[in-house]
């Protein structure tokens, strides 16, 4: 069976203010719109994970929060993973490794850099660095989870908020 996993970067966040820790950063009002705007563009291509994952930090819950509203998916079901903060791609690996195999597609929201490296050695593309709020989709054909590694999956689309700019959508 065909597995199909999205790799969402957090939204534009608040820069840090004196004495705020970068684990409280909020989405900015521009943040808001782009993780709308993404979730409206993943709708239309009728993505519905099967499992949404995240890192526990404000500006990446408060993305997957938002994506699960405009994809109609329980918020309340996402799974948030500690070791994605601050966590090495190795530890996003894990996190899909060990992904239930009766889930068919997953969504993992994340931080920069590792989201950017984990795409390129899961389906050896340069993508250079992921803008907030982009979205990668990567398919592993006949391939269990635990089996994903390094150049095992295709890139199906990369999209960003940037590529979108003059596109309207519904």
């Amino acid at each position: 069976m065909t597995k199909t996993l999205y790799l969402v970067r957090h939204a534009e966040a608040e820069k840090p203010a004196g004495g705020a820790y970068d684990f409280q950063r909020v989405l900015t009002s521009q943040g808001l719109i782009d993780a709308a705007r993404m979730g409206r563009l993943l709708a239309g291509k009728d993505v519905k994970p099967a499992v949404l994952i995240s890192s526990p930090a404000e500006r990446t819950t408060m993305t997957a929060q938002v994506l699960a509203e405009q994809l109609h998916i329980d918020f309340h079901q996402t799974v948030f993973l500690e070791k994605l903060y601050e966590g090495a791609p190795r530890h996003y690996l894990s996190a899909i490794n060990e992904l239930p195999e009766t889930a068919s597609s997953a969504m993992i929201v994340g931080h920069n850099p590792s989201i950017t490296y984990l795409a390129e050695y899961l389906c050896h593309e340069i993508l250079g660095n992921m803008p907030t709020a982009a979205v990668v989709a990567i398919e592993f054909a006949n391939l269990k989870w635990a089996e994903v590694s390094n150049r095992t999956g295709k890139m199906i689309f990369y999209d960003s908020p940037e590529k979108l700019a003059g596109f309207d959508l519904p």
